[in-house]
C-alpha cells in the first residue's frame, strides 16, 4: 500500500454480516471504507465502528444510476476505487417447478447483474492505474447444485463465470478478479433459511440451525470474519487471479 495516501474500497451490502466484516478488516488495514448499501442507519452505525476513515452512501445496487452515483461520490472524495467488494446479494428457496419468472429475474439481477454493473464501472480506472482487486461474494452454490435453490444457484454459477472472464480480461494489467464462495455463515441470511427450514419441517430454530451447521465437515457455521479474511488473501496477494475460493468447512474440495 502506498505509504503516503490509503487505498480506496467499495463495500457493497455493507450493513451487516459479510460485508460489515469485510469493510472493518479493510478499515483496521488502513483503507478508506465506501459503505453501500439500502438502510443509512444499519450503514451509519457499521460506520461509527470501524477505525479508519469511511463513507455511507445509501444505495439501492439494482438502480444502474443510484450505483454509477456512488461510485461517482467515491471518486469526487477521495479518488478511483482501487478494492471493490461485490457482497450485496439475496437467496430464495423453492422447487424449479415452483419458481415463478419473477423469482428467477430477481436472484438475477441481485447476483449477477449488479455484479456486472459493478465490475464495468470499477475495472477501467483500476486498469489505467495499474492495480486494483475486485472480490466477488458468490457461494459454494456456485460449484454445485443443490434441491430447492435453482434461481440462486443459476445466479452464482453466473457470477463465477463473468469473475473468471473480467479475470483474464485484466491479468496483465495489475488487476485481479476474484470470488470467495461461503457455504452457510452466521449471518441475517442463513438465518431467514433457518426460519425457513422451522416454518416447513415443524423443528425448532435451534434445530434447525443444527441442520445447516451440520451440513460442514467443521460442524458449525462459518463466521463473517472468516470470509473477509478469504477476501483480503485475494486482496494482498497479486498472484490470486481468476479464482472462487470455497470457504465451507471442507464441504465442497477443490
Amino acid at each position: 500500500m502506498n505509504p503516503t495516501k490509503a487505498r480506496v474500497a467499495l463495500v457493497t451490502g455493507a450493513s451487516q454480516g459479510i460485508g460489515a466484516a469485510c469493510a472493518a478488516t479493510l478499515s483496521a488495514a488502513g483503507y478508506q471504507v465506501a459503505l453501500v448499501a439500502r438502510n443509512a442507519k444499519a450503514l451509519e452505525e457499521v460506520a461509527s465502528s470501524l477505525p479508519g476513515e469511511s463513507l455511507v452512501l445509501p444505495t439501492d445496487v439494482l438502480d444502474p444510476g443510484a450505483l454509477d452515483a456512488a461510485f461517482d461520490a467515491v471518486e469526487s472524495t477521495w479518488g478511483p476505487v482501487e478494492v471493490l467488494v461485490v457482497n450485496a446479494g439475496a437467496a430464495m428457496s423453492a422447487p424449479v417447478v415452483k419458481t415463478s419468472d419473477e423469482d428467477w429475474q430477481r436472484m438475477l439481477d441481485i447476483n449477477l447483474t449488479a455484479p456486472f454493473r459493478c465490475l464495468r464501472r470499477a475495472l477501467p480506472a483500476m486498469t489505467s492505474g495499474g492495480w486494483g482487486r475486485v472480490v466477488v461474494v458468490a457461494s459454494v452454490a456456485g460449484k454445485q447444485g443443490g434441491p430447492r435453490i435453482a434461481a440462486y444457484t443459476a445466479s452464482k454459477h453466473g457470477v463465477l463465470g463473468l469473475v473468471r472472464t473480467a479475470a483474464a480480461e485484466v491479468a496483465r494489467t495489475g488487476v485481479t478478479v476474484n470470488a470467495v464462495c461461503p457455504g452457510y455463515v452466521d449471518t441475517p441470511m442463513t438465518d431467514q433459511s433457518v426460519a425457513n427450514i422451522a416454518d416447513g419441517t415443524g423443528r425448532s430454530p435451534e434445530e434447525a440451525r443444527e441442520i445447516l451447521a451440520g451440513k460442514q465437515p467443521i460442524g458449525r457455521l462459518v463466521t463473517p470474519a472468516e470470509v473477509a479474511s478469504a477476501v483480503m488473501l485475494c486482496v494482498e496477494n497479486g498472484a490470486v487471479n481468476g479464482q472462487g475460493i470455497n470457504i465451507d468447512g471442507g464441504a465442497v474440495q477443490s
